[in-house]
C-alpha cells in the first residue's frame, strides 16, 4: 500500500495530538509488526468538547489475482480519498481527488484504484495514463442524475454535431483523452448509468446536449475494459475512439430492449481491435463499428481497420448484432468476426450505409453464427438516411466491396436476406457458402437490388444477383492474425484489505 498526501495514516502508531477537549479512543493496540490499515470517523459532541475516535481496522488478505495489459507498482482504495458508498452521498470529487494523486505515479509503476464493495454515487470523471481502475464483486459505480456533475464537451470533429442534438454533449461517465495504459476491470463489479432518467429526456425532447456514455476513451492507445457488468447505460455503453490497441472482453452489458440507443460497444475511428467473450443485450446494435458521419467524417478521415470479435453472444429485438455503420465515411477495412450466437435480434451482422456517406466497407470476413429467432439473417442497407446536416455532398458514393460470410445455422428466421445496394453503386464482392436458414412461410426469402457476389451451398436458394457456383467454395476467412490477438495478458495481483 502506498502512502498519499491528505489521507489517513496505515499505520495506528502514532503520536498523541494534545488539546483541551477530551479524547475517548476505542481503538484496539496492534503491535508494529502487524499490517493492517486505519479508517477513522471523528464524532464531535455538541459543548462538551468531546471527541470520539472510532477507528475501523482493515486487515490486510491474500493477494488477489486478475489479468491485464499491464500491473501497477502501487495501490490505493476509492476510501482513501473519502469515498462513501452508501449510494446516496456523491464520490464525484473522491473519484477525481484519488485519480488526480495517483496520475503522479505514472512514471513509477503506474497505480491501481480500488473501488470497495459498496454502491458508489458519481458524476463523470476522467482517467490517467498507466492506471487501473478496479471494481470488486459486490461495488456499484452508480452513475448520477445531477446533471451538473457532468461537464461538457464539444462535438466529435468526425462527427460535427451531437447525436441527440446539434450542439454539444455530455462527458462520459468515465472518460479518458489522450492516454496510454489505460485499463477498467474487475471481479465483475457493476457500473450502472441509470439510463431511465435521460431515455425520458429524449423521449421527451428535452435534450439540449447529446446524452452521455458509460465509457469513452479517445485519441488513446493501449486500453483494456474487462470483466464488468454494465447496465442501463444513457446511450451507448463502451466508446473507444480515435485510438489503437484495444482489448474488450467478458463484459455482460444489460439494457430494455426498448431503451433508445443503448449500443453495447462501438469502436469508432479505432485501429488493432479485439472483443471477445461478451454477452450483451440492447436496445440498439450490440456492437456497432463506426468511422464519422458524412463531410465531417470524409474530412476527419480515420478508419475503422483490423477489427477481431469473436465468442459473442447477443439479443437485440430491433437492431443488429454487429453493425458496420451507418456512420463510416472514414472507412471500415479488415474486421473479422467468428462464433457468433443471436437470439431474437432483428439481424446479424448488417451494413448500414447510404448517399452521402462516402467512405468504404471493405474485407469483411465473418464465420461460425448460430442464430435463433431472426428477421434477417443477412441484411445490407444502401439508403440508411440519417445526416447529420443538409451540406453533405450527394456524389459521395460509399464503396462496399468484399463481404465474406461462411458456416452460420440460422432457426426461425422470417427473411433469409434483404440486400440492398445504391443504384450505380452496387455493393460488389460478396461471398456466402455454407448456409443453413430454417425460415418461416414468407414465399420471398431473398430480396436483393444492386449487388454482386456468388454463393456456394446455401440453403434457401439465393436470389439471382448471387448465383450458385458449380463448385462447392468456401468463402475467405483469413489465416493470419490481427496484430492485437498477439497481445497476451499478464497475471497481476494486488493486497486486499477486510473491514471489520
Amino acid at each position: 500500500m502506498i502512502p498519499l498526501p491528505s489521507v489517513p495514516p496505515r499505520i495506528l502508531n502514532r503520536k498523541k495530538h494534545h488539546s483541551h477537549s477530551q479524547t475517548i479512543k476505542l481503538c484496539p493496540k496492534f503491535s508494529d509488526s502487524y499490517v493492517f490499515v486505519v479508517y477513522f470517523t471523528v464524532l464531535l459532541l455538541g459543548l462538551q468538547g468531546m471527541r470520539i475516535v472510532e477507528c475501523k481496522v482493515a486487515n490486510e488478505l491474500d493477494s488477489l489475482e486478475y489479468p491485464a495489459i499491464s500491473c501497477r507498482k502501487h495501490t490505493a482504495f476509492l476510501t482513501d480519498f473519502g469515498g462513501v458508498g452508501d449510494g446516496e452521498t456523491s464520490n464525484t470529487k473522491a473519484f477525481q481527488y484519488a485519480i488526480s494523486n495517483l496520475s503522479h505515479y505514472a512514471s513509477d509503476g503506474g497505480a491501481l484504484l480500488v473501488v470497495p464493495p459498496g454502491t458508489w454515487l458519481t458524476g463523470s470523471f476522467n482517467l490517467t495514463s498507466h492506471f487501473t481502475l478496479f471494481l470488486l464483486s459486490e461495488a456499484t459505480i452508480l452513475a448520477s442524475q445531477d446533471e451538473s456533475e457532468w461537464p461538457t464537451l464539444a462535438v466529435l470533429p468526425s462527427y460535427g454535431r451531437g447525436r441527440d442534438a446539434p450542439d454539444g454533449r455530455f462527458s462520459s461517465l468515465i472518460f479518458g483523452t489522450n492516454l496510454t495504459d489505460v485499463v477498467i476491470t474487475g471481479y465483475n463489479g457493476t457500473i450502472d448509468g441509470q439510463g431511465c432518467f435521460w431515455w425520458d429526456k429524449f423521449h421527451k425532447g428535452e435534450l439540449k446536449l447529446t446524452r452521455p456514455y458509460t465509457i469513452e476513451i479517445m485519441f488513446s492507445n493501449h486500453i483494456q475494459i474487462s470483466n464488468l457488468t454494465l447496465i442501463n447505460s444513457p446511450s451507448w455503453f463502451v466508446h473507444p475512439i480515435y485510438s489503437s490497441d484495444i482489448i474488450i472482453q467478458g463484459l455482460t452489458i444489460l439494457a430494455p430492449i426498448d431503451s433508445p440507443n443503448t449500443d453495447g460497444i462501438n469502436p469508432d475511428s479505432c485501429t488493432n481491435t479485439r472483443i471477445e467473450d461478451c454477452y450483451i443485450v440492447s436496445g440498439d446494435d450490440c456492437i456497432a463499428i463506426k468511422s464519422g458521419w458524412d463531410e465531417y467524417g470524409i474530412k476527419f478521415g480515420m478508419p475503422s481497420q483490423h477489427i477481431i470479435i469473436r465468442r459473442l453472444e447477443c439479443v437485440s429485438p430491433d437492431s443488429a448484432m454487429i453493425a458496420l455503420g451507418s456512420e463510416m465515411s472514414g472507412g471500415i477495412q479488415d474486421v473479422r468476426a467468428e462464433d457468433l450466437t443471436a437470439i431474437n435480434t432483428e439481424s446479424a451482422v448488417r451494413i448500414k450505409t447510404a448517399v452521402g456517406r462516402g467512405g468504404y466497407v471493405k474485407d469483411i470476413f465473418v464465420k461460425g453464427m448460430n442464430l435463433k429467432t431472426m428477421k434477417y439473417v443477412f441484411w445490407m442497407t444502401g439508403s440508411y438516411g440519417s445526416h447529420p446536416d443538409p451540406h453533405f455532398d450527394p456524389k459521395a458514393l460509399p464503396n462496399i466491396t468484399g463481404i465474406n460470410y461462411r458456416d452460420v445455422f440460422a432457426d426461425n428466421v422470417t427473411y433469409s436476406a434483404r440486400l440492398d445496394g445504391i443504384a450505380n453503386d452496387p455493393f460488389t464482392g460478396i461471398c456466402i457458402s455454407n448456409v443453413t436458414i430454417h425460415s418461416g412461410d414468407k414465399k420471398l426469402q431473398w430480396n436483393c437490388t444492386d449487388i454482386e457476389g456468388v454463393t456456394s451451398n446455401v440453403y434457401p436458394r439465393p436470389c439471382e444477383l448471387l448465383p450458385e457456383k458449380k463448385e462447392k467454395i468456401e468463402c475467405p476467412y483469413p489465416d493470419d492474425k490481427v496484430p492485437i490477438e498477439s497481445v497476451q495478458l499478464k497475471t497481476c495481483s494486488f493486497k486486499s484489505v477486510s473491514f471489520f
